[in-house]
Order: C-alpha cells, then sequence, then structure tokens
C-alpha cells in the first residue's frame, strides 16, 4: 500500500503506543481526592499538559484537553457566542472545514449574523478584507491557519493582529499546521485568542486533541460557555473525565513533534518536490496544482490531472494507493474549497496527497498506477 493521505490521518507514532499503553496500566481517576493512584494520575495529567503547551510555548493552563479538533471548533464558535451575547456577528472564510462552517450554520439559525470572507484563487485571505468586514458587534473571527485541503497557508500573525486592534476574538483551526509550521503562542502569534487541533494528524492517536484558550487584558482565560457540561474538569471548561491514555499519547506526540520542528518541515518539502518535478515530467502540461505553492505547509498537495476521473481512480486502486479528493470530513462531496477558489470546474479531477517522513521509493510505484489507469480508462 501506498499511503499517501498523512492529511487525513497519520500512523500512530510507536512511542505514542508505548506511552499509551504504559497509561492503561493505571486506573486512578483524575478528579478523584487523596488517595494514592489519585494523585498519581493528577501529576501525570498536570505533566501531559506542560509537555503539550511546550509545543505552543504557551502556559499550561491555557490547554484544555478534547475530543479533537471538530470539537474544539464547536466549542469555540458556540461558547463564544452563549458567552458574549450581545455581540452577534461572526466572521469566518467560505473554505473552513466543515466543523468550522456547519457549526456557524447553526449559529445562523440561532439569530446570529455571519460573514463569509471569500478566498483568492490560492486560497488565502485578504488582510483588508477581514478590516472591512468588522463590525461593533462583532464577537469571533474564525480563520483557518492552514487549508486542508491545499495547504496554503494564511497570514495568522496579521490578521490576528487586526483582531486584537478591533477588540474582536480570534479562533483559528490549526489542524494541518501543528507540527509543520512552529506556532509560538508567546510571540508571533501572541494575538492569537483560541487554537484548536487534533492527535491524529500528528502521529498520535484518534479522539483526542486540545483547545488553546489565551488570556485577556488581564491575564485570565477568555470567558467561554462549556460545550460539555457536569463536572469541574478541564478547568470547568470541559466536563467527563479525562481519557487519560489518549491524552498520555498526544502528549508523546506533541513531544515527537516539537522535537522535529526543524527536520520533519525540511523533509516533507524535499519529498513535495521530488513528487511535483516527477508528475510533471511523467505528464507535461496535463497537471495543474491549487493552492499557493510558495506559502503553505510541507507535505501536502492538491493537483488535477488532465483526464483523469478521480473517484473512478480512487475506487479501482483503493487496494494499492490511499489518498483522497478533498477533506475526509466531506466523503461524497464535491470539494467546495475549490469552488470558493472559482476552480469548481476541477473538483472530478482533483486529488490530494499528503506525505509522512517515512515516505520513500514509492513515488515511482505512484506514477506507474496513473500510467496504468489511462491504459485501462482513458477516453
Amino acid at each position: 500500500m501506498i499511503y499517501l493521505d498523512n492529511a487525513s490521518t497519520t500512523p500512530v507514532a510507536p512511542e505514542v503506543i508505548d506511552a499509551m499503553v504504559e497509561e492503561l496500566q493505571h486506573f486512578g481517576n483524575p478528579s478523584s481526592k487523596f488517595y494514592p493512584e489519585a494523585l498519581s494520575a493528577q501529576a501525570r495529567l498536570k505533566k501531559y499538559r506542560e509537555t503539550t503547551a511546550n509545543l505552543f510555548s504557551c502556559d499550561p493552563s491555557n490547554i484544555i484537553f478534547n475530543a479533537g479538533a471538530t470539537e474544539g471548533n464547536n466549542h469555540v464558535i458556540t461558547g463564544c457566542f452563549y458567552a458574549y451575547p450581545e455581540k452577534k456577528h461572526f466572521i469566518t472564510t467560505n473554505a473552513e472545514h466543515k466543523s468550522v462552517l456547519e457549526t456557524m450554520k447553526f449559529l445562523e439559525s440561532l439569530g446570529a449574523e455571519v460573514t463569509y470572507l471569500p478566498v483568492s484563487e490560492k486560497c488565502t485571505i485578504n488582510p483588508d478584507d477581514l478590516v472591512s468586514a468588522i463590525k461593533k458587534d462583532t464577537n469571533l473571527v474564525s480563520i483557518f491557519f492552514a487549508n486542508n485541503e491545499v495547504g496554503s497557508l494564511n497570514d495568522i500573525e496579521v490578521l490576528s493582529t487586526i483582531c486584537k486592534e478591533n477588540n474582536v476574538l480570534f479562533h483559528t483551526d490549526a489542524t494541518q499546521a501543528v507540527g509543520k509550521v512552529d506556532i509560538n503562542l508567546s510571540t508571533d502569534y501572541k494575538n492569537i485568542d483560541f487554537l484548536t487541533f487534533s492527535g491524529h494528524k500528528i502521529h498520535g492517536p484518534k479522539g483526542v486533541g486540545a483547545l488553546y484558550v489565551g488570556n485577556n487584558e488581564y491575564g485570565v482565560r477568555h470567558k467561554l460557555t462549556p460545550l460539555l457540561h457536569g463536572g469541574d474538569q478541564e478547568f470547568k471548561l470541559r466536563s467527563g473525565t479525562q481519557s487519560m491514555h489518549n491524552i498520555a499519547g498526544l502528549a508523546k506526540a506533541c513531544d515527537l513533534a516539537k522535537d522535529s520542528l526543524i527536520t520533519a518541515p525540511q523533509t516533507l518539502k524535499a519529498l513535495e518536490v521530488e513528487f511535483i518535478n516527477a508528475l510533471n515530467n511523467a505528464f507535461p502540461g496535463q497537471v495543474k496544482f491549487f493552492g499557493d505553492l510558495e506559502h503553505k505547509i510541507p507535505g501536502l498537495l492538491s493537483f488535477a490531472l488532465q483526464g483523469i476521473n478521480n473517484e473512478m481512480f480512487l475506487s479501482n486502486y483503493c487496494d494499492k494507493v490511499a489518498l483522497s479528493t478533498g477533506s475526509a470530513c466531506a466523503i461524497g462531496e464535491p470539494s467546495h474549497v475549490l469552488r470558493a477558489m472559482n476552480l469548481g470546474e476541477y473538483t472530478d479531477q482533483v486529488l490530494r496527497v499528503s506525505f509522512n517522513t517515512n515516505f520513500d521509493k514509492q513515488l515511482t510505484k505512484f506514477i506507474l498506477l496513473i500510467n496504468d489507469y489511462f491504459t485501462l480508462f482513458s477516453l
């Protein structure tokens, strides 16, 4: 199997599995008191929070463990809606992950006004459009760090600063950027108020992630209405007994990502360049790449190949190669991201490939599969 779908999920690192198995040897509930197993669980949870926070150079008290970015995105958007009821206006883009777009639609059903900023053909936001969209009652701006289908990077430092200057909260879904971009929430990205990500994009387990909740001007965490009620866990922001083995795996994945922040992006970029050159050489004039190839996360490419039908290719070669036509959360739907980029005519040709650092010696095999497709199915 040629695995080229790391933007959907990454293989779990062996060190992560070891950390999870080790945690499963313990049974104490970190919310219990006094007895040794509970106190040990509290200490380990504290350590996991510190390790996760270290990836972002933020205070551990600003990290809220949850089930992943979809929950985090829902929590931030609905939590701000209920926490600041006098502010009914929200801003996002028309190329966000579905967990942002569908939550915004839900708010509209509750009476909120949502402005959907357009993206360019490179799938990035013009900061001037954001400035023009902000109103007196703007509550929250939610804009992706790196697009999950084409990989383009927004200038989050500039966008978050615009929001700070206008006293508007700023959230970014950083799921695809974590581990590939150094996101320092104390320096370059200090104006981000909320950040979300998932463990399974950085060689961690599925079903776990974290939400960063920043501080206000008084050094206190921003007010946010909980999504889940019923307990005091996660600083009263996310009720429910913590999934300790998953959190242990997430922390280890964050630790590994921190250690490889220099080498991993370089390796992924080299694989990307090799892939682009090989594809252009094999199919000259037939390949169109999408997104901003200069300002993007490394290791994710979205392209259309003239003469190919993506669904037919995937269904016929699913036992040989794993890749996708877009987001794993939009199965069976044409890419709304390409439509947002005014490139909707390519939705039945687009393929998304995403590498991990272990990808090697398989590029030739992939090219041969495409050649085989054209031999068998080309009209």
